[in-house]
């Protein structure tokens, strides 16, 4: 069945095909439509799950902590300072090895407030230990959902999906719906090895000493370092049964391109377009999608960016400080393996849109700059 739906509403669709047995939630916009129709869903009996509201969005997360520490599959979703004030349960999930998924639909973090689109709420999460998969059509998005269940629990940790505020999350394209009753055979039912249970207890959450505590951690990175060939594989599988696949990058026009515009989101669709466009005038260029940011693709990055002459990274998030953050992650990937310059330039935060006018400009920006350009370039800044 095909539905033109919202952005936000092919996530709850991606949730009821997961079998989700807890839903918990806080609304915030620009993530509440998502869970309004989870709500629908269980209330109609549609999604046999229990639908949790709450009181803040720490507390939203540690329900799905709780439940998910019980043995069932949980999801939330928020967006901005929702996220930020899930921080402490963020690393709680990771350091208790918690399959829990959860959507973040990118809002720029305030003061000043914003409703509009940035990834530097997502972003400021890196660190904690949480796959992040980043989306730029509602197929996707609902697709990579379900592919998000099946990866965190392989490898018993929690994954975040991201997408666009109001470029993806608000707007309507045609997605088709996946039923509950075709993803099982691809997503059975969660069984945990451990969970807790009245009838055979464990300890969970105790003290750790040095003596235990390092490994711990080691075996986070381990279980990391693994999902790479996990959210392949996965992927591969998903695509073999539904014929829909995404990949970890997504490069176009790149075997020949002198230049690569390398993006995430939905920039990546305009920038593909811009492609054509400069194609078609001669101009050798191609893109690269960067679809999952941790674990970091650093391989198919560098197969794709070694063989180019320039790279331009189109960056919608800023590290203050320092530079824009996929930009600091490309440069990672090629650093000592390769001399091709990598340029980074800032653009659409706050939502400001980053139309095929200013794809362009920075491609022709990075082209025709003969000498080295600054590590960063804010495109668009009016002051």
């Amino acid at each position: 069945m095909k539905k033109v739906i919202m952005g936000n509403h092919a996530v709850s669709y991606g949730v009821r095909a997961s079998d989700v047995k807890v839903i918990s939630a806080y609304p915030i916009t620009p993530q509440t439509q998502i869970v309004e129709l989870l709500s629908e869903m269980c209330a109609k009996g549609e999604l046999e799950a229990k639908f949790i509201a709450v009181e803040s969005e720490h507390s939203a997360l540690t329900a799905c902590v709780g439940a998910s520490a019980a043995g069932v599959r949980t999801f939330t979703a928020t967006s901005s300072q929702g996220l930020l004030l899930m921080h402490e349960i963020i690393h709680w999930a990771v350091g208790a090895r918690l399959p829990i998924v959860l959507v973040n639909v990118n809002r720029a973090v305030g003061p000043p407030w914003s409703i509009w689109t940035d990834q530097n709420d997502s972003l400021s999460q890196r660190d904690t230990g949480w796959l992040q998969l980043y989306c730029e059509s509602n197929q996707e998005t609902q697709d990579t959902i379900v592919q998000a269940f099946k990866i965190a629990e392989s490898v018993m940790l929690p994954v975040m999906v991201v997408l666009d505020a109001f470029f993806l999350s608000h707007t309507f394209e045609i997605v088709d719906i996946l039923e509950p009753e075709q993803v099982r055979p691809f997503l059975p039912p969660y069984k945990p090895k451990n969970r807790i249970d009245v009838d055979d207890p464990h300890a969970f959450g105790n003290l750790a000493s040095p003596g235990e505590y390092f490994e711990l951690r080691y075996m986070i990175e381990k279980a990391m370092e693994a999902s790479r060939d996990v959210v392949r594989d996965v992927d591969r599988e998903f695509e073999q049964r539904f014929g829909r696949g995404y990949g970890v990058v997504k490069p176009y026009r790149c075997d020949d391109a002198e230049i690569i515009l390398v993006t995430s989101g939905t920039v990546a669709s305009t920038a593909r377009a811009v492609v054509d466009e400069m194609r078609g005038e001669g101009v050798k260029i191609g893109s690269l999608k960067i679809r999952v940011f941790r674990p970091f693709p650093f391989e198919e990055v560098y197969q794709v960016l070694s063989k180019t002459k320039k790279v331009a990274v189109i960056d919608r998030n800023i590290s203050f400080g320092h530079h824009g953050i996929f930009y600091q992650e490309v440069k990672s990937a090629l650093y000592g393996r390769t001399n091709v310059p990598i340029i980074g330039y800032i653009t659409g935060l706050g939502g400001r849109d980053v139309t095929p006018r200013v794809i362009r400009s920075i491609a022709e920006k990075a082209m025709n700059d003969r000498n080295a350009e600054p590590d960063i370039n804010w495109i668009g800044v009016k002051i």
